[in-house]
């Protein structure tokens, strides 16, 4: 297999992009939070705002702690800030920038027998995001309040796994203060984070296909997102060796702009035929070819 252009350059934009969204070095020295006026806005991806070295917000934990407040009922900047990147680039964000994403992908390189859950239960695993999304995110901060009207952010508290190993370890790391504080819950999300980190070892990305709600929104967006997987009919065989290697286990013949599908572009980079884009929806190639076809039709 000759990999791609996309291929060769994604680990080295993952790893910009870990680096970029948590850059703030002296956070880690420190055991403190950033601050900044950059905290102000969010990053695309899932990117816990408590740990030390982040420079901008999660959209996840922004869109809680709104909702979660009696000053507001609705973050309408943070939805749209989700909606612009999911318009734009889909689940790019998650197979380029997404550090809990790139950190699943080099766990899952350890050596062991990998596991490929079957098509049923897989499909109904699937809907967890979802339910997590309604539940966890959106329906308990909004309906459940304490006398004060205010609410928390239950799939930051409950669930999130990248807010445990981001924020969590850093800051015990550095403030004894705080882990003598240390109680049931946070045994609780060190339990969960273990969980997802195991799974990685033997199911691909466990965490993007059944558990992140931002992936479930960025997966309503893959249709109609700038960035599209396009399959050339003309050269393709049906093989289906893109399937077989596709760590979502999409049905790209069937699919390939499925909400499952995060755009690491390893379906063309294994298709023999070379039948399999990522294309963008305003390409300069697309560009080029109207210009020249302006051209002809004028001469």
């Amino acid at each position: 297999m000759k990999k791609s252009i996309l291929q060769k350059i994604r680990p080295a934009v993952q790893t910009a992009a870990a680096v970029l969204f948590n850059g703030y070095a002296a956070g880690f020295a420190k055991g403190k939070i950033f601050t900044g006026k950059t905290k102000l806005f969010c990053v695309p991806v899932l990117n816990c705002y408590s740990c030390p070295g982040a420079l901008g917000s999660c959209p996840i934990g922004s869109l809680q702690s709104v909702i979660s407040d009696r000053k507001y009922n609705f973050s309408f900047y943070v939805l749209g800030f989700i909606m612009l990147f999911g318009i734009i680039l889909g689940r790019v964000v998650c197979g380029f920038l997404c550090p809990f994403g790139f950190l699943q992908e080099l766990i899952f390189k350890i050596p062991l027998k990998k596991v490929k859950v079957n098509k049923k239960p897989d499909r109904i695993f699937r809907y967890l995001k979802y339910v997590i999304l309604v539940v966890f995110v959106l329906g308990l901060p909004l309906l459940l309040s304490d006398k004060y009207g205010t609410s928390s952010p239950y799939f930051c508290k409950w669930i999130c796994p990248a807010g445990t190993l981001e924020g969590g370890f850093p800051l015990l790391a550095a403030n004894e203060s705080l882990r003598s504080a240390v109680g049931g819950l946070f045994t609780w999300k060190v339990f969960v984070l273990i969980a997802v980190l195991l799974l990685c070892m033997f199911i691909e990305r466990p965490f993007c296909k059944y558990l992140c709600p931002l992936g479930a929104v960025y997966g309503l967006f893959n249709r109609f997102s700038f960035f599209r997987t396009k399959i050339d009919k003309s050269k393709c065989t049906a093989c289906h060796r893109c399937e077989r290697v596709c760590p979502m286990q999409v049905e790209v013949l069937k699919d390939p702009n499925s909400a499952e599908c995060i755009r690491c572009g390893k379906c063309g980079s294994f298709c023999p035929e070379s039948a399999i884009k990522l294309e963008a929806l305003f390409s300069l190639e697309k560009v080029s070819k109207e210009k020249d076809n302006s051209c002809k039709h004028r001469n």
